[in-house]
């Protein structure tokens, strides 16, 4: 028989994104719907080693659903990456009444999971970033207000960019995945795209594709460059000494993490935070919620974990041919 879940604890790991506070609320509030209790962690996995552990009832999740970031913070716990500090973190589990947890966070945030799982605590983990870099999901929360975010930012250079008829190397983030540059770039129009997952370190492939452009008459060039490649100041330098063209690096940064969520990042997060404190009322354990072709589902996160993923070639292929 399934194990009967009287607690639900939720945290949220690893880097913020826009729409975790839709998902705490999701989960707070289905779980009390269920006749659950509900203990929030503070600071993720750091955070229940300290055991900075709160009662959460509806109150605690009113008017929170349009704020960016998380209520119940988040930081990075090497200690949790240890077999001593997994054992300690289930014994808290114990000690505080809570037989279900909920993650939301990245890959990282769903092995310390795993952990936990082997160790007797229920897990659901929901996958929160804005990298869109977990192989399960076609969605992860924050993506959506992180392009969009990224998109308004780009279109405002661009604007200075063409008045002052100079190329614009603008870098965004994703850590070592290609999509939010993928996505901003083929949005915002850009002339050059370089991804980590396609980029051929071939400097003089854009800067012969610039002096082209000039030759027909572009007056200004817009490079989208990913985290993952960085190294945006000391590109704008050789390629301005190459083209003769001003050169100007812009690098988003965390602003991309922040502002209020998009209504598909509230939306999605939503469904995703209730569907996780529903799998942990019907006694699952170890899983990763997911949206998969259009459908929100579930895989073991041992599955999960073991998936990969990549940039889709018919959009880097169109992502080209629109550049040109």
């Amino acid at each position: 028989m399934s194990k009967e879940i009287n607690t639900i604890g939720v945290l949220t790991s690893g880097g913020d994104a826009p729409g975790m506070n839709a998902a705490i609320r999701a989960v707070v509030r289905t779980a009390l719907a269920r006749g659950k209790k509900v203990k929030g962690i503070m600071r993720g996995y750091q955070g229940l080693l300290d055991e900075e552990i709160v009662d959460m009832n509806k109150a605690s999740v009113s008017d929170i659903i349009q704020k960016g970031g998380t209520i119940l913070y988040t930081a990075r716990c090497q200690e949790f990456t240890t077999a001593e500090g997994q054992q300690r973190g289930a014994e808290i589990c114990k000690k505080h009444g809570i037989d279900g947890l909920v993650v939301i966070g990245g890959d990282g945030s769903f092995r310390g999971a795993q952990k936990l799982a082997n160790l007797g605590i229920n897990t659901i983990g929901v996958p929160g970033t804005i990298d869109l870099d977990i192989s399960c999901t076609d969605y992860t929360i924050g993506f959506d207000t992180a392009v969009n975010t990224a998109m308004d930012a780009i279109d405002k250079v661009r604007d200075t960019s063409t008045s002052h008829e100079r190329c614009s190397i603008i870098e965004v983030m994703g850590r070592h995945a290609g999509y939010i540059a993928l996505w901003c770039g083929i949005a915002s129009g850009a002339e050059d795209i370089l991804l980590p997952e396609r980029y051929s370190h071939n400097e003089q492939s854009i800067i012969n594709h610039i002096i082209a452009s000039r030759k027909q008459g572009k007056k200004h060039h817009l490079i989208i460059n990913a985290e993952g490649i960085g190294h945006s100041t000391s590109m704008a330098k050789r390629i301005e000494a190459a083209t003769g063209m001003e050169t100007r690096a812009t690098i988003l940064g965390h602003m991309q993490r922040g502002g209020s969520p998009t209504c598909k990042d509230r939306m999605y997060a939503s469904i995703m935070g209730a569907y996780a404190a529903d799998l942990l009322c019907e006694g699952k354990s170890n899983r990763v919620v997911a949206y998969k072709d259009g459908k929100y589902v579930d895989y073991e996160i041992n599955e999960a974990l073991e998936m990969k993923k990549d940039i889709s070639e018919y959009e880097f292929e169109i992502s080209k041919i629109l550049a040109r």
